[in-house]
C-alpha cells in the first residue's frame, strides 16, 4: 500500500487533549471568572479596561504633576510559600507580595497606581486561587491601587501538587522633584527605623532550615520560646509603610529611605548612600524580635551572618535631617507609627558600621 494511502486512513486511537496533557482550559475559565469581581473591586476611575484584556490600560492624571515620573518594580514572595502551602494559609502570601512592591517604590517617593499578579501551578485549585487573589485585592485597596490584571498559568509536571509560584509587578508615579534618591543624605544625619512584623518575605531558606531540619519543628508546632505556634511565627504579613513614609515625605523630613528586605540593614542601607558617606547603626537601640534571637540560637548564627538575611526587627529606614528628627519623631507618633532611633550618617565608604 502506498505511503500517502496508509497516512489517509482513519486512526482508532482516542483524540488526546489539552485536559489530558494535565491543563483543565474549562477549569482556568471558571476560576478566572471567580476572581474577576475582586480585581475590579480595586478598580478607580483611571482604569480603562476590563479583566481579560490583553493588557491593563490606566490613565494617567498628567495635570496633576509638573514632570510625572513613573516608578516600577517587580518581586516574588519566595520560599515562604512553602509554610503557606503546608498550613493552608494562602489569603496572606498576596498581602505579603502587595505590600513588599507597595514599599519599594515609596521608598522612592512614588504613590502606587497599578499592580499585575502572576500566579502559576501545576494544576489550578480554584478555591486556592481566589484566596490568594482575595489577599492581593484588599492589599492592593488598602495601598490605594488597583489590580489591573495578571497571568495565571497552569504547568502540569513543573510543580509539586498543591504548590505554587507568586510573583508581582507594580507601578506608581511621583514627581521628578520630588524623587528621593539619597542624594541629598549629609553626614550628621540621622536614621529612624520603623518596626517589622517579622521575617516579611526574605530570609526564609534559613529560617526554613532551621526551625523544619535543625530543629525538626512541624508547623503546626507551639514554641514556648515564641509563644506562638512555629507556622505562625514565620507567616506574620509583610507590612505596608506607604501611610508612614506619605507622612514624612509630605511634611518634606526625608533625605532617603531603604526598605529592609533581602540583605538586610547591612547591604540595603549603602544602597542609598552616596559617595564618602557610611551609616552607623547602633546595636541595641530597637527590640530585635524574639523569631530572630530564636533562629539565631537554633543555628548558633553569627550576628553577621543574622543581619545580612533578616531585618532584625527593623522594615523600613527613614534618613533625616538631625534638624528635622524632632519633627519626624512627632509626625510618625502622631500617625500611631512606633519609630526608633536606630543610628547616624557619618564620613565613610558606602558601608554599613555596627556599634
Amino acid at each position: 500500500m502506498p505511503e500517502s494511502q496508509k497516512k489517509s486512513e482513519p486512526s482508532n486511537r482516542p483524540s488526546i487533549t489539552y485536559a489530558d496533557a494535565g491543563v483543565d482550559i474549562s477549569s482556568g475559565d471558571r476560576t478566572k471568572q471567580r476572581i474577576k469581581y475582586l480585581a475590579q473591586r480595586t478598580f478607580t476611575r483611571n482604569v480603562l479596561s476590563e479583566i481579560g484584556g490583553f493588557g491593563g490600560l490606566f490613565k494617567l492624571d498628567i495635570a496633576k504633576y509638573d514632570q510625572p515620573v513613573l516608578v516600577s518594580s517587580a518581586d516574588g514572595v519566595g520560599t515562604k510559600l512553602k509554610i503557606a502551602f503546608e498550613l493552608g494559609i494562602h489569603h496572606t502570601v498576596g498581602a505579603d507580595l502587595v505590600n513588599h512592591c507597595v514599599n519599594d517604590i515609596a521608598v522612592q517617593g512614588a504613590a502606587p497606581l497599578f499592580f499585575l499578579d502572576y500566579l502559576a501551578t501545576g494544576a489550578l485549585d480554584g478555591e486556592v486561587t481566589e484566596k490568594i487573589v482575595t489577599g492581593l485585592a484588599d492589599a492592593c485597596r488598602a495601598n490605594g491601587c488597583a489590580l489591573i490584571g495578571g497571568e495565571t498559568a497552569q504547568m502540569p509536571g513543573f510543580y509539586a501538587d498543591g504548590e505554587y509560584d507568586l510573583a508581582g509587578f507594580i507601578v506608581g508615579v511621583v514627581d521628578r522633584e520630588k524623587v528621593i534618591t539619597g542624594s541629598k543624605i549629609k553626614a550628621g544625619d540621622v536614621l529612624i527605623g520603623l518596626p517589622s512584623t517579622g521575617l516579611h518575605t526574605n530570609g526564609y531558606s534559613l529560617a526554613r532550615k532551621l526551625f523544619f531540619e535543625t530543629a525538626g519543628y512541624r508547623p503546626e508546632q507551639y514554641i514556648n520560646a515564641l509563644k506562638e505556634k512555629a507556622g505562625a511565627a514565620l507567616m506574620k504579613t509583610h507590612r505596608s509603610y506607604l501611610h508612614a513614609i506619605q507622612k514624612l515625605t509630605a511634611a518634606d523630613l526625608v533625605a532617603g529611605m531603604a526598605h529592609i528586605t533581602g540583605g538586610g540593614i547591612t547591604e540595603n542601607l549603602p544602597r542609598i548612600l552616596p559617595k564618602g558617606l557610611a551609616a552607623c547603626v547602633n546595636l541595641g537601640s530597637w527590640p530585635v524580635l524574639p523569631v530572630f534571637e530564636h533562629l539565631s540560637e537554633l543555628g548558633n548564627v553569627e550576628q553577621d551572618e543574622m543581619l545580612r538575611t533578616f531585618n532584625m526587627g527593623i522594615g523600613l529606614i527613614a534618613v533625616i535631617p538631625a534638624e528635622k528628627f524632632n519633627r519626624a519623631k512627632a509626625t510618625l507618633e502622631r500617625a500611631n507609627e512606633k519609630c526608633y532611633l536606630i543610628g547616624k550618617i557619618q564620613k565613610g565608604d558606602r558601608k554599613v558600621i555596627y556599634a
